[in-house]
């Protein structure tokens, strides 16, 4: 049974090498009998992933100007407004790996939050064309980045599985009746224990990550997020850990860090943890933080993971949908509209103190709950091929 996975674009953002990684570990433990290759759009940083049996190069192919191709896909967008050959060429490094495969897995996760994905919609024609299962494998999805045209694309997988309620309940009201309700793989990865840095204070370290995805949407964030960690260091004796979790070139959460690492070095509180770990070398420092405040995904999973009280600088369904399925309502989620809020900040802050043993207990309530929707994801898998 051989199984690709593609719309990956690479382990420097060490949110999509959590999903990669523990995908294909699952996939492993629960079919024995499965080769599972990964279509990657920079695959040299992907080889630090075990459990995978060959890794492509899933990159795209600009089509040289006045070239056969550049006519042929002009002709055809003019006249019959077709971009299906241009798409074709372009994604051709994957699609060219289809006809090997039994099953191709869609893993991007919230690639179809992010507006219309011509290039995944042509590659997902291409997979049934050649009678290949497609999978939709751990996704989010808001109502506000459906359309007519990513509604046709979604109606052409075999099995659409999402991670969380909210995308769940929205793509069923559309009527497609492929979906199950599974949880992101991440929650079932291992982690990695690595010395502890000088400074960090054992059991009262709390851990900041900050994107530019987020900073870039609200302006006004780069310098709440500078109150709340005056706040924490006037008002706690805590050490703060700087934690970046994706350093991807345009989208690199060590350059912000390093901005306030700067900013607070001088007080002895601060630590900026390094920007070449693996995910599970990250998971295994938050895992023993006391508390953790995060806007990347796959950051704060890792910490849910842990039993770790997390407050969520949150941008987009997944992180709302995931905190429900873990305590039942969107628990310190703020909106990346609070996000520049100072007092917003350092409320959830206090809430997220006040409740820590409460927060803890619901996390170790839910997580077998949650991990199992994680494993069932490889037998709604299996159920259809």
């Amino acid at each position: 049974m051989n199984i690709m996975m593609f719309a990956h674009d690479g382990s420097q953002n060490r949110g999509c090498e959590a999903i990669v990684r523990s995908s294909a570990h699952l996939l492993k433990e629960h079919w024995k009998e499965a080769k599972i290759y990964l279509a990657s759009g920079m695959p040299e940083t992907d080889k630090i992933i075990p459990k995978l049996d060959g890794i492509y190069d899933g990159s795209t192919k600009p089509i040289g100007r006045f070239s056969y191709d550049w006519l042929q896909s002009s002709l055809r967008l003019k006249l019959f407004n077709d971009e299906s050959y241009a798409l074709g060429k372009i994604h051709s490094n994957i699609i060219n790996n289809i006809r090997n495969m039994d099953v191709c897995l869609s893993i991007g996760g919230d690639n179809y939050c992010y507006g219309e994905q011509p290039g995944w919609y042509e590659i997902d024609r291409r997979v049934k064309q050649q009678g290949k299962k497609l999978v939709l494998w751990g996704c989010s999805i808001g109502e506000e980045d459906m359309s007519e045209q990513k509604l046709r694309d979604l109606k052409l997988f075999d099995l659409i599985l999402t991670r969380e309620t909210i995308s769940y309940d929205m793509l069923r009201d559309k009527g497609l009746n492929q979906v199950k309700l599974v949880a992101d793989p991440a929650f079932t990865m291992e982690k990695e224990e690595l010395p502890l840095p000088d400074g960090w204070q054992e059991g009262n370290t709390i851990g900041l990550n900050f994107s530019p995805l987020v900073w870039k949407r609200n302006e006004g964030s780069r310098t709440a997020i500078a109150v709340l960690i005056q706040h924490i260091l006037d008002t706690t004796d805590m050490t703060i850990a700087l934690t970046p979790h994706v350093m991807v070139e345009g989208n690199n959460d060590y350059d912000i860090l390093k901005h306030y690492y700067k900013s607070f070095r001088s007080t002895g509180r601060v630590i900026l943890l390094p920007d070449h770990l693996t995910a599970t070398e990250y998971k295994g420092y938050i895992a023993r933080m006391r508390f953790f405040i995060g806007a990347r995904t796959h950051a704060t999973i890792a910490a849910y993971s842990n039993q770790v009280p997390t407050m969520v600088l949150g941008y987009s369904v997944k992180s709302k949908g995931i905190a429900r399925d873990l305590f039942g309502e969107e628990k310190l989620v703020l909106g990346v509209h609070d996000i520049a809020d100072k007092r917003k900040l350092i409320n959830g802050f206090h809430e997220m103190v006040e409740e820590e043993e409460m927060i803890s207990a619901r996390l170790k309530l839910a997580l077998p709950t949650i991990q199992g929707r994680s494993h069932m994801a490889v037998q709604y898998l299996k159920e259809i091929v």
